[in-house]
């Protein structure tokens, strides 16, 4: 471990030190022989080192500099470590996986979580499952239905394209330094992209993006400009309806209506 690295705030980091918790999340990352596992922000090395132990191999997304190296030391005579100096969301999965279906899984910086799942999504057809750790606010979000309070954008995308399933709670202490919030794990496992019936990606997240952007408001006006009245008839939607309300199935007939 490079315990003599100090977290860097404006990178998010916050490690994982807790050894129950990190044996939990190795254990519901689950790898098997011939799983291509991809780490995002390792950080110190908490989940790569057992998952190397266990596994044999593992790639890493590392942005900071500073942790490259003692990584890499880490690493020697325990597995094959393969270490991406890039930032996550200029790393093109589809071409890491190298034509395989990668494992991803990591402890994810609470300050760019959601783009990073958003950049998921978009390679989602070259990835086996997620296995993640967020703020439980997120992971909350993620898996609400609708007439939740926190049922929102990020709650349509992500059901739309994959099962999300909330694990466990991870405490503050299980960190350093101990964020000011509960973690939470999740599994996201995309779906079979012939059961996927969304006509135009684009046009689908434009309705979601519209609809939620402004969810006091009904569909009708949120969605002025996006869905007419015809378009709300042919999907079964009622136009008085808010966007909280309605759910991933309804979304999908609303925004291929207009498709």
């Amino acid at each position: 471990m490079t315990s003599n690295h100090t977290p860097k705030k404006s990178l998010g980091q916050n490690f994982l030190h807790d050894r129950s918790y990190i044996e939990r999340i190795v254990q519901a990352i689950d790898p098997q022989p011939g799983d291509r596992v991809v780490e995002i922000g390792p950080g110190q090395g908490a989940l790569t080192l057992p998952l190397l132990r266990r596994h044999g191999a593992l790639t890493v997304i590392e942005f900071d500099r500073d942790l490259v190296g003692p990584l890499a030391a880490m690493a020697e005579g325990v597995g094959e470590l393969a270490i991406v100096h890039r930032d996550v969301l200029q790393v093109d999965l589809t071409a890491l996986a190298g034509g395989e279906r990668i494992k991803l899984a990591g402890n994810l910086p609470y300050n760019i979580s959601s783009p990073i799942l958003f950049h998921a999504l978009e390679h989602a057809a070259a990835i086996r499952d997620m296995v993640f750790m967020l703020q439980k606010e997120v992971v909350d979000r993620m898996g609400a239905g609708p007439g939740s309070k926190v049922y929102g954008r990020l709650s349509v995308m992500l059901q739309a394209y994959c099962t999300v399933t909330p694990l466990f709670v991870v405490p503050p202490g299980a960190f350093r330094p101990a964020p000011k919030v509960d973690s939470a794990v999740v599994r996201l496992v995309p779906r079979d992209p012939a059961t996927i019936a969304i006509r135009d990606r684009e046009r689908f997240a434009n309705v979601v993006r519209a609809a939620f952007g402004q969810r006091r408001k009904t569909l009708r006006n949120a969605l002025n400009g996006v869905c007419d009245a015809a378009q709300f008839d042919a999907a079964g939607v009622s136009a008085d309806a808010r966007a909280e309300q309605i759910d991933v199935a309804a979304f999908i007939r609303l925004a291929n209506a207009g498709a």
